[in-house]
């Protein structure tokens, strides 16, 4: 049986960003069924080499080509001809993605195209209902988002699909050697802010790209106002992410002009593998993202698959991950207020802001925790992953999605359900 050929445009798959590792997630998941191979085009990261690269163990089966932006019509139509693809897979915010529905007509006449929607903002964006309708199947990364799309294009057909945790890679450790681990980082840590010495102070942890809606810069300021009431030795941020990024902010430079570098707020800026960043979950207390506007908020999911509570704005795939309804795994932070931006792509998006006081409040009822409740939120963390999130529930649904869409429309001579559109002069 010929295998099918799925094209892929989106975060480059071997990179750290959220929507690269679920790209990479989903690659993976139909590779090991031996029925499909893959052509990427990995995007969003600075390239070294854009040569093509054969990722292993998959050599022919997975190929990658390193691209600045994320294509443009000529790519698209070079691939279309020479690599003859049955499935083009993409996946992002739809503003990037504007100049491939242009050529809609082109694509969707040979070959389906499959949309991974990442948008969790209010109020829905009738602006993208043209984008949902030139897409065969939009795929939504939280039921946010799927309500979305049903409100905007209830015509287009459309399924939930969330993004996963690998619980073979995180979670919470429990072998002596795991605990040895944690402790050795538990110690360096407060070897860090030796200034500030305090057997039990809490580590709060933050694993974010540095860019200005995730609010990093607001994040230090508000955490330094936070141990100005309670004691700079009751608490330490660790920032995991790019210290200084052109579209965030000089994170060095803000630590030392609000005089938090004396261990107070600590930088983790090198690429580790995700087995560490697994160690690091497991070493801190409590996990943090208080973005205005967040697609989805892997880091966030991961805690909780180590057991580690998180602290989260109430807004996007976030507020289903820190409480099921019924119980609750950490503390969420209902928005304070509402600011309205937008472009001449996005015309009018509501961002969700939390308060300082907020903020404040979720810090101190934190560090004050009882071991009881923090128990409960931490094991009722990882069995709302297991539950809701689980790497095979990812896997099954990728499956089932791309054998549907490949046998319901067929490509190139076997393609169904699209007709070619045809400008027509009327005089």
């Amino acid at each position: 049986m010929k295998k099918k050929k799925v094209l892929v445009l989106s975060d480059h798959p071997l990179s750290p960003s959220g929507v690269g590792t679920q790209t990479k997630y989903m690659i993976e998941t139909l590779l090991n069924t031996g029925r499909y191979s893959f052509i990427c085009l990995g995007a969003a990261m600075k390239h070294n080499d854009y040569r093509q690269q054969k990722v292993d163990p998959w050599g022919d089966d997975w190929r990658i080509f390193p691209i600045d932006g994320y294509g443009n019509h000529e790519m698209i139509r070079s691939i279309l001809q020479k690599e003859r693809p049955d499935v083009l897979w993409f996946m992002t915010d739809p503003r990037f993605f504007g100049w491939l529905w242009e050529i809609e007509n082109e694509v969707r006449a040979n070959v389906p195209m499959v949309y991974y929607h990442v948008w969790d903002n209010f109020p829905a964006p009738s602006y993208n209902g043209p984008f949902y309708r030139s897409t065969d199947e939009v795929v939504c990364i939280s039921k946010v988002t799927h309500k979305i799309v049903q409100e905007v294009a209830p015509d287009v057909s459309s399924r939930y699909v969330p993004h996963a945790v690998n619980d073979k890679i995180f979670y919470p450790y429990t072998t002596s050697q795991q605990l040895s681990e944690v402790a050795t980082m538990r110690n360096q840590l407060h070897a860090a802010s030796t200034n500030f010495a305090n057997p039990n102070k809490k580590f709060f942890f933050w694993n974010n790209r540095n860019a200005r809606r995730k609010q990093s810069g607001t994040l230090i300021w508000w955490f330094k106002e936070f141990l100005d009431k309670v004691g700079h030795d009751k608490a330490t941020l660790l920032m995991h992410t790019d210290a200084r990024d052109p579209h965030g902010q000089d994170l060095p430079h803000i630590i030392e002009h609000l005089g938090v570098s004396n261990g107070q707020v600590l930088l983790s800026t090198n690429k580790i593998q995700p087995e560490q960043l697994a160690a690091m979950y497991n070493a801190v207390d409590f996990t943090l993202n208080i973005s205005d506007a967040e697609g989805f908020g892997l880091s966030t999911l991961e805690s909780l698959s180590c057991g580690t509570p998180i602290i989260v704005n109430m807004t996007g795939g976030l507020q289903e991950q820190v409480t099921n309804g019924k119980k609750w795994f950490g503390w969420g932070i209902e928005p304070a207020s509402k600011s309205v931006i937008g472009s001449l792509q996005v015309p009018y998006i509501y961002e969700d802001r939390i308060s300082q006081q907020d903020f404040h409040n979720a810090l101190k009822k934190a560090i004050r925790v009882s071991p009881k409740k923090y128990e409960a939120m931490a094991k009722g963390g990882v069995q709302h992953i297991q539950e809701n999130y689980s790497f095979h529930q990812f896997q099954q649904a990728w499956i089932k999605t791309m054998d549907e869409i490949v046998e319901k429309h067929g490509s190139w001579k076997t393609r169904t359900g699209y007709r070619r559109w045809h400008m027509k002069e009327i005089a």
